[in-house]
């Protein structure tokens, strides 16, 4: 091999690795973290106070719904209790009111589950903003290219190369 021949090789060679080279420090760092949305929102101090204002609003509810069964139950019993002293047109009155008392009562046990289901989320909400926000902000703070929920069932494996975020995300929101 000529002396041309390995100066153009050794050139080749060089350019190769100057191009892979290049190419390598090119590629952004992929950063990956990962996070258990669930228990970040149970950490969060607004969670707690939502739940009891939560709780008290399905108290409400419960106490209401068991006056109107008592109250039904109580017609229930003397209607069945008198019945036979009842005229043709009381009786009927009677069970046209039980009839209308039951209805109610299911139409409000309907609507208290729709009620208690829009006031969780009307309370929750704001607080997984919070949490969603506070989780973006450090994402970009710490240059992290993704952040997986675990909670959300979508990630299967994670390596050890994957950083737990919960702690930079509780550090943001002021939790300990």
């Amino acid at each position: 091999m000529s002396i041309v021949m390995r100066t153009i090789l050794k050139v080749s060679a060089c350019f190769v690795l100057l191009i892979f080279a290049t190419s390598l420090q090119a590629q952004p760092k992929l950063r990956f973290g990962h996070i258990n949305s669930q228990e970040l929102l149970a950490a969060m101090p607004e969670r707690n106070s939502a739940q009891l204002v939560l709780e008290r609003y399905v108290k409400q509810l419960s106490d209401q719904l068991q006056s109107m069964q008592d109250e039904y139950q109580t017609k229930v019993q003397d209607y069945l209790k008198n019945q036979t002293t009842y005229s043709d047109l009381i009786k009927q009155t009677k069970e046209q009111e039980l009839t209308t008392m039951n209805e109610n009562i299911q139409a409000f046990q309907t609507n208290a589950q729709q009620d208690m289901q829009q006031k969780e989320s009307q309370l929750i909400q704001p607080i997984i903003d919070k949490a969603d926000k506070a989780i973006k902000e450090v994402g970009k703070e710490n240059a992290f290219t993704y952040i997986f929920d675990l909670s959300r069932g979508t990630v299967i494996y994670f390596s050890e190369m994957s950083e737990d975020v919960t702690p930079l995300v509780k550090k943001k929101l002021g939790i300990n």
